[in-house]
């Protein structure tokens, strides 16, 4: 029998959801006892979550005890109520999921070169997700200095960029991916390259001519630049690999891109822990209310990504 006083205020809460679908289940059970298998929980929690729920409504859904389990007659309008408001939910998340699926229009993204040869890259996985979410999506990737990532996220060229974090920028926002360590090289044909470890020194590394990245780098990596004797400058890692296979030059490369010329003994690592250090990747945004779904989607993968 309705209760005097109306409880429900027409507002569904997350905990009324969760309640309901407790309902369902006992309906569809059978029982307090039988949905414990259902449910996967005590009896004396459904029995919590059925009064509560019944407090919530302001009805008697049902009658327990000796005689059994049945729904009263506003339990029964319930159920039926709720399964029409549960399918509903259904079909609203596949309706969703299949907007998402059709998803049309191009992303626009800006990668720092070498990026490929990071293991597990965040960057592969997220635009492997999208290309299964939304395969009619148009990926169009630019490679680009750091700093004109950023430029070109800023004036709407990019949707998103992937670079080292040089500094904050005002107007963007940072989405942290993972870490790069540098270290210095030289190549084959170097001085430096046959010496013994014990040999070498920070100092006589120090004398010897040095290629530097002609961007803005952070303070902390740009006073170890400054350590050097900077004789040339590239706009990107694949420019410092030509001229340390010179061998007239040293310079900072991330392991995981010089490793393949280091297993080739192409190029040597020098053994020097002070003389390298630590580069941020980051995803570049603006930082604005964002509506593109499909930048919004992208960024979810970029999250999710291991």
């Amino acid at each position: 029998m309705a209760s005097s006083k109306m409880h429900f205020t027409g507002r569904l809460q997350d905990m009324d959801l969760r309640l309901l679908r407790v309902y369902k289940a006992v309906v569809e059970s059978g029982g307090f006892s039988a949905a414990e298998v259902e449910l996967n929980v005590s009896r004396s929690t459904i029995s919590a979550s059925m009064s509560d729920l019944e407090t919530r409504l302001g009805l008697k859904l049902c009658k327990r005890g000796r005689s059994g389990f049945s729904l009263t007659s506003a339990g029964s309008q319930v159920y039926e109520i709720t399964l029409q408001l549960l399918n509903s939910m259904d079909l609203f998340r596949d309706q969703l999921n299949t907007i998402h699926s059709h998803l049309k229009g191009e992303l626009n993204i800006g990668i720092t070169d070498n990026l490929i040869t990071m293991w597990r890259s965040k960057i592969v996985k997220s635009l492997q997700r999208l290309k299964k979410e939304s395969p009619d999506v148009v990926i169009n990737i630019t490679i680009m200095p750091p700093n004109e990532i950023e430029k070109a996220v800023l004036n709407g060229q990019l949707d998103i960029g992937m670079a080292p974090k040089t500094r904050d920028c005002p107007g963007l926002e940072y989405l942290a991916l993972y870490e790069e360590q540098s270290y210095l090289f030289c190549g084959e044909e170097h001085s430096l390259f046959t010496m013994a470890d014990a040999d070498i020194t920070t100092q006589q590394v120090l004398e010897n001519d040095t290629v530097a990245l002609s961007y803005a780098l952070p303070d902390a990596i740009q006073q170890i630049y400054d350590q050097h004797k900077i004789k040339a400058t590239v706009s990107d890692r694949e420019g410092v690999v030509f001229l340390l296979m010179t061998g007239c030059f040293i310079g900072y490369l991330p392991s995981h891109y010089a490793q393949k010329w280091v297993d080739t003994k192409t190029l040597r690592k020098m053994p020097l822990a002070n003389l390298g250090y630590t580069t941020q990747i980051m995803a570049v945004t603006k930082n604005e209310i964002n509506t593109d779904l499909i930048l919004r989607n992208y960024l979810n993968a970029l999250k999710d990504a291991y």
